[in-house]
């Protein structure tokens, strides 16, 4: 009988390794149609999910709470699995180079509890020829195992969109490989249950691994491409956004928009590219200056904010600034490689220590990641400058007059407002006579 039947019949059971923002919503999807086990080695965020609780707000606590997963941290578990996806976050290094250290580490825990016909499945973000080169001879070794013979790999990279509710999980088509054209058509089948518009199939784990690093580093280059024009429109006085909504009349406008670039995708994958590009002798021009541009986003936006307080007569130090929002992007709690610290940072070296506002990120581990002690709204009070960073669903609904509120008892011409995202019209706060600025 084949694993896909198998695990159909429950016969058979489903593990996900890394309960994270990827791996946990496909977890409580696959459990609507067959026997699953969720693995972390984060014991604390394995009693949450037991408790009802989804600390990521990808799927939410009623989800949580009816799901049939089974919640471990316990790996001697995975032995009960056949068919097992890995799920762990691929990071960078200081230098810029990938961190394999999460993969491999699980690669080892998959290994030490790997079984005869099992397919072990990666959806981590790695460059083109990790999972055949590093992670099957770790699964080899670990195991006394032989991979075709006595067990199956394949890789599938996670496309999901941490905080959209609109992309989901089961109308994203899914990459799909395998080691071979056996292991191909399991895999493709499995992920079938869950993937309600399909799936493609990659002619090899190498092509599924590089479309992964590509589409993320598209999605860069283009970004960049429109933060690049902020900083040219700023020294010509032109309103970056008026220039986008004018050029995307056109049918054919991409649709990007200036901004911070950050998270564990978009701001980590194309380092991928360019690492194995470099290795193998090419040396990547247009992905590398893409990043570089990116990169520099925080410094620029730093720089303009303080250009503001000085013209709005403020002495810099003692400037009180808050910035509210500090996730990598909105409506998610993820404050994972998050470009906001960039900004904070940036005005530390001024002498400015700003208070920092979040409805969705966690307050300790902004304190853990960061050493950013967050306050709360109502905390942010009597401010010279204020900065609208992440632009929540919460902050959306609010009106230019209540974030004035937050400014303190001072002529309005000595007011800062900096709209990083460009949410208000700037003509309407400039008529107040507000200093305003966004990208």
């Amino acid at each position: 009988m084949k694993l896909y039947q198998k695990l159909v019949d429950r016969k058979a059971k489903l593990a996900l390794v890394g309960l994270g923002y990827v791996g946990m919503p496909i977890a409580v999807a696959f459990a609507k149609k067959v026997d699953v086990i969720g693995f972390d080695t984060n014991t604390h965020k394995i009693d949450l999910y037991n408790q009802g609780f989804d600390p990521t707000n990808e799927v939410g606590d009623d989800e949580i709470k009816e799901t049939t997963v089974d919640f471990t941290a316990d790996e001697r578990r995975l032995k009960e699995a056949q068919f097992i996806v890995v799920a762990v976050p691929t990071p960078i290094n200081q230098d810029k180079t990938p961190d394999l250290s999460p993969v491999e580490g699980a690669t080892r825990t998959v290994g030490r509890n790997l079984t005869k016909g099992a397919i072990v499945v990666y959806e981590s973000t790695v460059y083109p020829g990790v999972t055949e080169d590093i992670c099957i001879p770790i699964l080899e070794q670990e195991s006394g195992l032989k991979c075709g013979v006595d067990f199956k790999v394949g890789y599938s990279p996670e496309r999901i969109n941490p905080g959209d509710k609109v992309h989901r999980l089961e109308n994203i088509i899914k990459i799909v490989s395998g080691i071979d054209e056996e292991s191909l058509e399991e895999i493709a089948k499995v992920y079938e249950l869950v993937i309600d518009v399909g799936v493609h199939k990659a002619s090899s784990m190498k092509v599924a691994e590089a479309a992964k690093v590509v589409e993320n580093s598209q999605r860069d280059i283009n970004i960049a491409f429109m933060n690049e024009l902020a900083m040219a429109f700023d020294r010509m006085g032109i309103n970056t956004m008026e220039v986008v909504e004018a050029m995307n009349t056109k049918w054919n406008a991409l649709g990007f928009t200036p901004g911070l670039v950050g998270g564990h995708c978009i701001g980590v994958d194309p380092y991928y590219f360019v690492y194995e590009a470099e290795k193998l002798g090419y040396h990547s021009q247009i992905v590398l200056a893409g990043r570089q541009i990116n990169d520099g986003m925080g410094d620029f936006i730093t720089e303009a904010i303080i250009k503001k307080l000085v013209l709005a007569g403020k002495k810099v130090r003692d400037s009180r600034v808050g910035i509210f929002g500090l996730t990598f992007k909105e409506n998610t709690p993820d404050i994972r490689n998050t470009k906001v610290t960039d900004i904070i940072e940036g005005l530390r070296r001024y002498g400015i220590e700003p208070l920092v506002t979040d409805p969705v990120a966690d307050l300790e581990e902004a304190r853990n990641e960061y050493g950013i002690q967050m306050v709360t709204q109502e905390e942010m009070q009597d401010l010279d400058c204020v900065i609208l960073a992440v632009t929540h669903d919460e902050y959306k609904e609010m009106t230019f007059e209540a974030f004035a509120q937050h400014f303190g008892d001072m002529p309005n011409e000595e007011k800062v407002f900096i709209d990083i995202k460009t949410m208000f019209n700037q003509a309407e706060v400039e008529a107040q006579g507000i200093s305003y600025w966004s990208l």
